[in-house]
C-alpha cells in the first residue's frame, strides 16, 4: 500500500476523495498567509491554521507542495497570517485560487515586519518561519510569533461542508449512498435533508 493511502478501522482503503469528504464534516476558521519574496507580495488561503504554544508562542499552518506561493514564503523566512471575517468571501476566492496574480488590484500594506497585510480582517499574527515537517502532500510549517495585532470585530469566516457559514453548507462534495462500515459517513443527516 502507498504512503497516500489511509486505512479505515474496517481495514478498507479509505481514497483521497473519501477522506476529503470526510473532513469536509470539520468546520474551520479561514486565513490568508502572505510573505514578500524580492519586493512582490505573495499569498494563499490556508484553512489549517492553529496556534501551539504559548510558551515561546508558536503557531502551525499547511502548506500543500503544489503552491506556487509557499516556496516563495518560505525563501523569505517570515510570514503574516491574516484571518478573515465573514464579509471576506471575495478576499478568500481570489487567494483560494491558482488563478492571476492575487495582489493584482487588491488592497494591502506592508507591515513593520515586512509582510503584507490585508485590510479589516479579525487579526493579524506575525511569525517567523521556525521549523518545516514535510507530511504527505503539505508541509507542516511551524512559525515563531513575533506579534499578534487584533484589527476588527467581525464574525469569522467559517468553512464547512464546501461551503462558507454554517447555515447553508454545501452538498456538492458530500458522498451518496449508504456508510460503509469502518468510514465515516458523508451522507446528509435527516435535519440536512
Amino acid at each position: 500500500m502507498s504512503s497516500d493511502s489511509a486505512i479505515s478501522d474496517g481495514g478498507e482503503v479509505v481514497t483521497p476523495a473519501e477522506f476529503r469528504a470526510a473532513m469536509a464534516d470539520f468546520a474551520s476558521g479561514v486565513t490568508v498567509v502572505t510573505g514578500l519574496d524580492a519586493g512582490d507580495p505573495v499569498g494563499f488561503a490556508c484553512q489549517a491554521f492553529a496556534s501551539v504554544s504559548l510558551e515561546p508562542p508558536l503557531v502551525v499552518f499547511c502548506a500543500d507542495h503544489r503552491s506556487r506561493s509557499w516556496p516563495r514564503i518560505r525563501r523569505s523566512g517570515r510570514f503574516c497570517v491574516n484571518v478573515l471575517g465573514e464579509h471576506q468571501t471575495s478576499l478568500c476566492e481570489r487567494f483560494g485560487s491558482s488563478q492571476g496574480r492575487k495582489f493584482d488590484g487588491a488592497e494591502w500594506s506592508l507591515t513593520r515586519w515586512g509582510t503584507p497585510a490585508l485590510p479589516d480582517v479579525l487579526m493579524r499574527v506575525h511569525a517567523d518561519v521556525n521549523q518545516v515537517h514535510p507530511a504527505g502532500d503539505h508541509d507542516l510549517v511551524v512559525g515563531r510569533v513575533l506579534a499578534v495585532e487584533r484589527i476588527a470585530e467581525h464574525r469569522p469566516m467559517i468553512f464547512f461542508r464546501g461551503g462558507f457559514g454554517l447555515g447553508t453548507a454545501a452538498t456538492a462534495t458530500r458522498r451518496s449512498g449508504p456508510p460503509r462500515q469502518g468510514v465515516l459517513s458523508t451522507r446528509p443527516t435527516t435535519s440536512e435533508a
